[in-house]
């Protein structure tokens, strides 16, 4: 047995047996929780499905997230909202397609491109905002990319602190974003904080806890990993502000360092774990762990068709695990869920509702959390580009080109075609024209008194 393979078993072990201590005093049948939960939701960056051990990976070792997957619930047909950046981010702290938001692509760092100017807007209503009502201290750590412009930062929308970044990505080193300019923030102040991004995004989620360990909290962690720029904890600064590069990696470079980078994101969820346990709060915090969307090219997706930015499942079917010992029960689930899924759970277990006139999309998966009940029957949507799709049980529509002459239908049975090879449209035109005619009815709706952009952009 090599050192990682004990690492593993030595978490796996130690995990397990916090979990059976807990179930001790508080029984697993007993679902109920007495006292509010803290909360950690922990968002990866363009992470596939087959980018981590507990799903597959041989390529990263990443120890500690496979143990509290092997803790807690493993998701296998959880989805993002969206198939890039923004879209998913938009849907997940408003547990609303991000389409009624406005936010159906990615908000621009270039400042030419008119997109630059669109944002989460004051209207929409977050979780953050909801819990910090309530009591929560609420922080988020790392990734925004929901608006540029001030009143789209995160402290405008429920978040107390805010230490990161707010565009798409930035240098790891230099924290220059693509547009050649300096993206490191506190609060509303842009600052210069030297480090490695995975490092300070890991340090200011620390100190969080440590802050606001009296009180019950909401942290929301979004990494950097794995997206590009790929760089090392030991790589040197490839963006300078103004623009142009310093460095130049080749591609094998860049394969080294996407391993590193997810193997620093799993140490960072270590080192998260590690603090919730040194404050005690390691049995009254839920964490969740998921990815925005599915891998790039650089990243691998393992058995699923496609990648980030398009609608197959390899866009946005995408690890996902809940972990909370002593109250989650060790196991899987191939309930089909969704990033929207996140906030409506989040305020069900803080025991409060939806504000007074937002609709969620998402649903409360409390029930299947702590008493493995099954949720409900709906039908997921996707939007991306030009192209729509949707799941009605295992049963899975995609229409490229949607609303455009030449428009094709495509209809998948995922419980024998996870890969999405083997098209049924022509032998089952009925169930086709139905689930598009569900699917016209959806996009009309979520874009129907959606949230206006600057320029009346849509």
């Amino acid at each position: 047995m090599n050192e990682g393979d004990r690492l593993v078993q030595s978490v796996h072990s130690l995990i397990c047996a916090m979990a059976l201590l807990g179930s001790s005093v508080r029984p697993q049948e007993d679902s109920r929780l007495e006292d509010r939960p803290n909360f950690v939701v922990i968002m990866a960056d363009d992470l596939g499905y087959g980018d981590i051990g507990c799903y597959g990976s041989t390529l990263c070792k990443t120890p500690h997230i496979d143990a509290i997957a092997s803790a807690g619930l493993r998701f296998t047909d959880f989805h993002s909202s969206g198939a890039v950046c923004s879209p998913t981010r938009a849907g997940l702290v408003t547990g609303r397609y991000q389409q009624r938001a406005s936010i159906p692509g990615v908000v621009y760092a270039d400042p030419k491109r008119p997109e630059h100017r669109h944002g989460l807007q004051p209207r929409e209503v977050t979780f953050a905002e909801t819990l910090r009502d309530a009591g929560y201290a609420t922080a988020l750590i790392g990734k925004w990319h929901l608006g540029y412009e001030p009143r789209f930062n995160p402290t405008q929308h429920g978040f107390e602190i805010f230490r990161g970044y707010v565009s798409g990505n930035v240098d790891y080193r230099s924290h220059v974003d693509n547009s050649g300019t300096h993206d490191w923030w506190d609060g509303s102040r842009n600052i210069h904080e030297e480090g490695y991004v995975t490092h300070l995004i890991t340090h200011h989620a620390v100190k969080f806890l440590e802050e606001n360990a009296q009180q019950p909290f909401c942290l929301y962690i979004a990494h950097e990993a794995v997206h590009s720029p790929y760089q090392g904890p030991n790589d040197p600064a490839g963006r300078k502000e103004g623009g142009g590069r310093l460095t130049k990696n080749r591609a094998r470079d860049n394969a080294r360092a996407y391993r590193e980078m997810t193997e620093e994101m799993d140490k960072s969820v270590g080192e998260v774990l590690a603090a919730l346990r040194r404050l005690g709060h390691d049995r009254d915090t839920l964490v969740f762990f998921f990815s925005d969307n599915g891998a790039n090219p650089r990243g691998s997706n393992g058995p699923l068709r496609g990648r980030k930015g398009q609608i197959w499942e390899g866009g946005h079917r995408v690890p996902c695990i809940a972990y909370m010992p002593g109250r989650i029960k060790p196991g899987t689930t191939a309930a089909a869920t969704m990033t929207i899924d996140i906030m409506p759970t989040l305020l069900a277990l803080a025991g409060e509702k939806a504000p007074d006139g937002h609709r969620f999309d998402g649903i409360s998966l409390e029930g299947l959390l702590f008493g493995g009940k099954p949720i409900e029957s709906r039908s997921l949507f996707w939007e991306v580009g030009s192209s729509q799709a949707m799941r009605q049980g295992d049963w899975k529509l995609v229409i490229e080109k949607a609303g455009q002459k030449g428009a094709k239908s495509f209809l998948f049975d995922l419980e024998s075609d996870l890969a999405e090879k083997n098209d049924l449209a022509q032998e089952h035109p009925d169930r086709v024209k139905k689930m598009r005619t569900v699917l016209a009815e959806w996009a009309a709706d979520v874009h129907e008194g959606s949230s206006p952009q600057p320029g009346g952009e849509r």
